[in-house]
């Protein structure tokens, strides 16, 4: 049976002025399937997680999300329907505590206020379902550290956490190893094929890193110079004439052993 498609996009293009970053991309991934997004330096990647997640408006094209068209709505419209990325770049609150961390968005989802974090008490159900959310990202016994005193790898875990806490159907992971230690990278590689198997959660990341690519993407798609350049499994991929041409012949070979 054929998976429901879950983002579709359809002849994508954003220009800057006279600079076309993108032109005319089209992809479909599949609900449930974890993909990839790789392309070299310049490809584009960023420009297309940018339009797709709300920041840009597209300049020809459209973005379709579970089948309703979410073209140029923006970020915070994308989050309330299930569409989230987490960035390079932590996005959390360094002065508050791991918990306090999650319960924010956990509370922010049901319309309460940020002055809810000053009466934990009186929504222990809350304070139970940050727990069990920080320990699917492996941060059990991490609750009442506060997030500025943390190795970066936790922070990453914690951004993940935040994204898991705002309830997802659809989560752009943009360079989720990136400034990691290989013990981190290995422990975020191990996180998101959990994630990605056990939930009804369809992950799309991009990265740079070819080892984390191979070893957690079902499906993979390259992009070059702004255009989709091949779409296929790992193998597929690895092997692709044209791919390895814009990896600069064997840099792809090499990273992805």
């Amino acid at each position: 049976m054929t998976q429901p498609i879950i983002l579709e996009v359809q002849n994508l293009s954003r220009s800057f002025g006279k600079f076309q970053a993108l032109g005319g991309i089209s992809l479909k991934i599949p609900k449930g399937k974890l993909c990839a997004l790789i392309g070299p330096n310049g490809a584009g990647k960023t420009t297309f997680y940018n339009v797709v997640s709300g920041r840009y408006r597209p300049t020809i094209g459209k973005v379709f999300f579970e089948g309703r068209d979410i073209s140029g709505l923006p970020s915070h419209a994308l989050v309330a329907r299930g569409l989230l990325r987490s960035f390079q770049v932590t996005n959390i609150f360094p002065a508050l505590t791991v918990r306090e961390n999650v319960l924010t968005p956990l509370a922010v989802m049901r319309g309460l206020s940020f002055s809810f974090l000053g009466s934990m008490a009186r929504r222990p159900e809350l304070v139970d379902e940050a727990e069990a959310i920080l320990a699917r990202v492996g941060l059990r016994g991490q609750s009442h550290r506060v997030v500025s005193t943390l190795a970066y790898g936790d922070k990453r875990l914690i951004e993940i956490a935040i994204v898991l806490a705002c309830q997802p159907k659809l989560v752009l992971l943009d360079e989720p190893t990136a400034g990691m230690n290989p013990e981190e990278t290995d422990r975020m590689i191990r996180l998101i094929k959990e994630l990605s198997d056990k939930s009804e959660i369809t992950f799309f990341i991009t990265e740079h890193d070819m080892k984390v690519v191979f070893s957690v993407a079902e499906n993979i798609f390259v992009l070059n110079q702004g255009t989709l350049l091949a779409e296929g499994t790992p193998d597929e991929i690895r092997s692709n004439r044209e791919v390895k041409q814009a990896y600069l012949g064997g840099s792809l070979d090499a990273a992805s052993h």
